[in-house]
């Protein structure tokens, strides 16, 4: 049995850590909070923005986009979030494992046809251990989304698709459902499709009394539907990887809370188990001594 003053020294060690943990859940709720405000107010552009190209798609059927090109892929690239630092769960080990698992299923292109565009230090170091061939370390951006450093990156994406020096584009980042749990997603980002689903054509439907009208909105412009749409379509893109950025750092940050959460209730169950274990030392040590004191006294009767 540990001693008094090793089982004294776990306590105060864990209730240290605990204090640790606690406020690093703070700090991380705080950043969610931000985040998710981030989320918020991208959203109404995002969404308008989207509902004018599905509207426009609607009733321009025959619109054909450099951006929809589908072609043989020889050479891909995949943009791929994650955090810069630990302690968030499995955030950054789930997001390493898809990059992998996405890897090994294009495996026959070879390694120098595939780029990895990482944003986050952790799937940074993941990548280069992998000998994937690696177009930078986009760390900064991953701690504080930026709207211009991230369409640097788009824009340059979008350039090598249009010059066919890349084929496909995948993106590999976490959604935010809920505070406690962030969906993993792999979705192609180039070429587009515009294929719009029920859900979509729903949405973009124009309300009145709060019911679906039942007809796609009609816009008059200048020159033309077409010229607007390859207008539009960049700003879409761009928004989108935008929007990923803002999910990934959202659910990173959700991701160390409940991280931290289970820590500190750990942390709580040991210090509740210690002290138990103390107070069965202490006692088994006084114990111990009234039996001297008593084998003692007994002794010197006789």
């Amino acid at each position: 049995m540990a001693s008094l003053k090793e089982v004294k020294a776990r306590i105060v060690s864990v209730t240290s850590t605990q204090k640790i943990t606690g406020a690093m859940k703070m700090v991380s709720s705080a950043k969610l909070k931000r985040a998710q405000r981030a989320i918020e107010s991208i959203a109404p552009y995002q969404g308008m923005l989207n509902r004018i190209l599905n509207n426009f798609l609607e009733t321009e059927s025959d619109f054909q986009s450099a951006y929809a090109d589908v072609r043989p892929v020889k050479k891909l690239a995949i943009v791929v979030f994650s955090s810069n630092s630990s302690l968030c769960g499995a955030y950054n080990s789930n997001v390493i494992k898809q990059l992998a698992s996405t890897l090994s299923e294009y495996k026959n292109l070879g390694a120098d046809n595939i780029t990895v565009y990482p944003i986050g230090h952790k799937v940074y170091n993941a990548a280069v251990k992998m000998e994937a061939k690696v177009a930078g370390n986009f760390r900064e951006i991953a701690d504080k989304p930026d709207f211009e450093a991230i369409s640097k990156i788009t824009a340059a994406l979008m350039d090598e698709f249009l010059k066919k020096e890349i084929d496909k584009v995948i993106l590999i980042y976490h959604h935010l459902k809920n505070t406690s749990s962030q969906k993993l997603k792999t979705e192609t980002f180039l070429p587009i499709s515009f294929e719009t689903s029920e859900t979509e054509k729903e949405k973009s439907s124009i309300k009145e009394n709060g019911k679906s009208g039942g007809y796609i909105a009609d816009y008059i412009v200048e020159p033309n539907k077409a010229a607007v749409l390859e207008a539009l379509l960049p700003k879409a893109l761009r928004t989108k990887v935008f929007a990923c950025l803002l999910d990934s750092n959202a659910s990173e940050h959700a991701a160390r809370v409940v991280a931290m959460q289970t820590a500190n209730d750990n942390a709580e169950t040991m210090i509740k188990d210690l002290t138990v274990l103390y107070n069965k030392t202490r006692q088994a040590a006084i114990t111990s001594e009234l039996l001297d004191i008593v084998g003692g006294a007994a002794a010197l009767e006789n």
